[in-house]
């Protein structure tokens, strides 16, 4: 039975929540915000941070000044498309993305969304649970392991489940008090 394999799926699925967390924006300017957003820079989709300089010079604003400036109009077209929901600010050189205050209403649909994809991110950690679980039963059933060992399978299996719900459930807690308390 290999544990560490599961563990690495169960790791994997914690890193990208944490990754999705990231990209929620918080009322702070916060630049993995976007990593998703790809523009079209001679025929290729290219990263924008690839094709620009990104900065936040202050708490609430990223400005994106690109190498290149016949590009900045496809940056700005591109910003609009995705759903970050902040329209930017082109001043011809660079482009701005202020970010608004957040009021109490957006926080909440904010923590809402967290808590469905943290929900989401433990039954991804429970399929891969049933999936080891299913894994040692298949080898008792072909006399590859022993009673005994399926059960301690089964515990060891458990008991990494748990770990890494209530590693979902800090980083879900870490990440609603820093939405609510900005």
């Amino acid at each position: 039975m290999d544990y560490n394999e599961i563990e690495i799926k169960m790791n994997k699925t914690i890193s990208v929540l944490q990754e999705n967390f990231s990209e929620i924006r918080a009322g702070r300017a916060n630049p993995a915000i976007l990593n998703k957003i790809k523009i079209d820079y001679y025929g290729v989709p290219t990263p924008i941070n690839q094709v620009a300089g990104i900065s936040v010079p202050e708490a609430r604003l990223i400005v994106i000044q690109p190498w290149d400036a016949s590009i900045l109009k496809e940056i700005e077209k591109e910003i609009l498309k995705s759903d970050i929901g902040i329209n930017p600010n082109n001043d011809g050189k660079v482009i701005r993305l202020a970010f608004p205050e957040l009021n109490e209403e957006r926080r909440k649909e904010i923590v809402k969304e967290i808590r469905k994809t943290a929900e989401e991110s433990k039954v991804a950690i429970r399929s891969i649970r049933r999936d080891g679980i299913d894994e040692a039963k298949a080898m008792q059933k072909e006399s590859l392991i022993t009673e005994d060992e399926l059960r301690d399978a089964e515990d060891k299996i458990q008991k990494l489940t748990d770990k890494k719900i209530e590693e979902i459930d800090k980083i879900l807690a870490d990440k609603e008090k820093e939405i609510m308390s900005i």
